[in-house]
């Protein structure tokens, strides 16, 4: 029980967190209009805003109500991997540090999954 609980505590804080200092922003960005972004990937600044825009907020959000997590979790991961090592490659370690910071606790809910308190489980009975 109590892994499960961690994993709650885990999932809602990380995921919160993210959709909040992260990807509310970056959605209100989209939605209005303003597609001025880095384009880390040479996908293009807005492909690479909206891309972000959905991991930050729909895919974290997804975590925190535990649907899906362990694939949810995979495209969170991906962007932090991303803006530690292509993104803010030349910048001092403490810019690196924040990103892996958010990209280690979504990689243990790729291993782990959302746990027993998750609507993945509720839907499963």
């Amino acid at each position: 029980m109590s892994l499960d609980v961690g994993l709650l505590f885990l999932r809602v804080t990380v995921g919160l967190m993210m959709v909040i200092s992260h990807g509310w922003g970056k959605m209100v960005k989209v939605v209005s209009g303003d597609f001025s972004f880095p384009d880390p990937l040479g996908l293009g600044a807005a492909p690479s805003l909206v891309l972000a825009a959905l991991t930050e907020f729909v895919c974290a959000l997804l975590v925190v109500l535990g649907v899906k997590t362990r694939y949810v979790a995979v495209p969170v991961t991906i962007t932090m991997l991303v803006a530690a090592f292509v993104q803010h490659i030349d910048d001092p370690w403490g810019k690196k540090e924040f990103a892996l910071l958010y990209a280690i606790p979504f990689a243990m809910l790729i291993i782990t999954g959302g746990g027993k308190y998750s609507l993945d489980r509720v839907r499963k009975k």
